[in-house]
């Protein structure tokens, strides 16, 4: 698709494709029985076309808002289409949502339906989430759905004849985004279609893009990350969409995929990292990668185990990534760019560019993009990707945006001669040490790396000197339950301490590290949906055992 040909919405390029080639697969979804089901763009369309039909039947007011809730699957897609082509506006929420802020959105974003598609409650939160669903709120169930007494998608376009979709325009609210969450209650984040679209647009001034490309989705479609990385491109430039079927097969289901583009986020990327550390140490690792004739072909298989060796663009964002972690898959041959956007801007924000990156940087600024330091040193961008506002909260609206325009990030940052943008921390996790001085976490978190580590979570608010909360990798952690001698590992991790502290200002040098029992996981409210760390959360959960482990005195704290 080119600028003369490119339509104006999402929706628009549904129909585009189905018309021009109505034949061929868009979307492969993979079932718990190892059955797939390949779909064409002339079926995704009808679907589509036949489901907008059948809201319109139902007579809701225009424009009400629609909730979408459910884990990855190629109906999750055409729900989301079928809400815009009804005339409606979609409100897609986390399946991995406790019930309570489930209900929160349900009542705040007004939702007039729920469409309700793949929930099992063993790695979603649908044992929590169906005992709070309004009796009231009118349900549809998308295939895999847990629910067998509500009117089923496979029957509604079986019965319904297709009618015309709905026209939207640009400037249309198309959805209602609600935040992650990782400190309060979550934002509705008001996005129109021609800020959804800013994004596929922007790329293509970036890096070629064409429909012979595959994407795997698997990351949650209610964050704008998935929606704009991989949803919209896919609609955009007419690709071949896959999707991961759990986390048992999710190697299967990327072999399957072979995908040319890959987007994922930090934590995951270290879970990568780490598994191709158990079965080829990093010790092996430098000598065979130093070897002249044999580098490349064990690179190669490297990248072929991690199902990424068709990939010729992957991009890593929501959190940060250790520069170390970004240049070892560099140095694998994996054309890894960091990227950085919001909620706020629907992902539109900066990029790493392939063969200009610089890592340690988020990339300078997307086509159209704007960007200052504040006078606090907060980053401020303007982006064609820009919110409407927050949904009923026009004081908040008012708060996060300058007279001029501009999103007030929240990210500390800074940009150098080039244009290439640094973020340093997050305002808001600034914290002061019983000195007064001031800590910032992230910076510390970055450096603080060792292949068995999975997260670390710099805190010490109002402590003598900061410290670092450690989680172990989960192979690291079974394999210290059955050999409980850990003195190698604690002399390492005293190395990664004192190699971090040599860097660190004063005030900043970490007094110890704790090796935390539990693992920060979503269910129990130590991760947002996106995989990062809740600060204040786990911050709050260790609190009282602070002053306990500062009377150690020991570099190395084993909770």
């Amino acid at each position: 698709m080119n600028a003369a040909t490119h339509p104006s919405t999402s929706l628009h390029c549904l129909s585009y494709w189905a018309q021009k080639t109505p034949d061929r697969v868009y979307l492969t979804q993979p079932f718990p029985d190892g059955s797939t089901q390949d779909m064409t763009w002339g079926e995704a369309a009808d679907q589509v076309a036949r489901m907008a039909a059948h809201l319109r039947s139902l007579n809701i007011p225009e424009h009400s808002n629609i909730a979408l809730l459910g884990r990855n699957s190629a109906h999750w897609v055409l729900a989301d289409l079928a809400i815009w082509a009804a005339g409606h506006v979609s409100v897609p929420l986390y399946p991995t949502l406790n019930g309570d802020t489930a209900a929160y959105i349900l009542e705040h974003s007004e939702a007039r339906l729920l469409f309700l598609g793949k929930m099992d409650g063993t790695v979603d939160g649908w044992n929590d989430i169906k005992g709070i669903l309004p009796v009231d709120l009118p349900l549809i169930s998308l295939p895999m759905s847990p629910r067998r007494d509500t009117p089923q998608w496979t029957d509604i376009v079986a019965n319904t004849a297709p009618q015309p979709m709905h026209s939207p325009s640009p400037a249309d609210l198309a959805t209602i985004v609600y935040t992650s969450g990782s400190t309060g209650r979550p934002k509705g984040v008001m996005h129109s279609f021609q800020s959804l679209i800013s994004v596929a647009d922007g790329l293509k001034q970036l890096f070629p893009v064409n429909q012979d490309d595959r994407m795997l989705s698997y990351l949650p479609l209610a964050h704008v990350a998935e929606r704009a990385a991989v949803e919209n491109l896919s609609l955009f430039y007419g690709f071949h969409l896959y999707f991961a079927n759990s986390l048992e097969s999710f190697q299967e289901d990327l072999q399957r995929a072979r995908p040319t583009l890959f987007f994922s986020v930090p934590r995951l990327w270290m879970k990568f990292y780490l598994a191709i550390n158990e079965k080829l140490s990093p010790g092996k690792q430098k000598l065979l990668f130093n070897l002249p004739l044999v580098n490349r072909l064990v690179k190669k298989k490297v990248l072929t185990q991690l199902g990424l060796n068709h990939c010729r663009a992957a991009l890593t964002g929501a959190a940060p990534l250790s520069p170390e972690i970004i240049a070892w898959y560099r140095n694998l041959g994996l054309e890894l760019l960091e990227v950085y956007g919001m909620s706020e801007n629907f992902g539109y924000s900066h990029s790493n560019r392939p063969g200009q990156t610089r890592v340690g940087t988020v990339g300078v600024a997307n086509p159209g993009v704007e960007h200052r330091i504040g006078d606090n040193g907060e980053v401020q961008v303007k982006s064609p990707g820009q919110m409407l506002g927050y949904y009923r909260n026009e004081e908040k609206t008012r708060e996060d945006l300058t007279e001029d325009g501009f999103l007030k990030t929240g990210d500390m940052g800074e940009i150098d001669s080039d244009g290439y943008l640094r973020i340093t921390g997050r305002v808001k996790d600034l914290f002061k040490t019983a000195k007064g001085k001031y800590v910032v976490p992230v910076p510390l978190e970055s450096r603080f790396n060792h292949p068995k580590l999975e997260a670390v979570c710099v805190a010490g608010a109002n402590q003598p000197q900061p410290c670092a909360l450690i989680l172990l990798s989960e192979e690291t952690r079974e394999e210290l339950a059955t050999h409980s001698n850990h003195d190698e590992l604690e002399r390492e991790l005293t190395e990664v301490l004192t190699r971090v502290n040599a860097e660190a200002e004063p005030h900043e040098k970490l007094a110890f590290a704790v090796v935390v029992n539990e693992p920060w996981r979503i269910e129990n409210g130590m991760l947002t949906p996106t995989l990062k760390i809740k600060r204040n959360v786990i911050e709050s959960h260790y609190a009282d055992r602070m002053a306990g482990w500062y009377d150690q005195n020991r570099r190395i704290v084993w909770e």
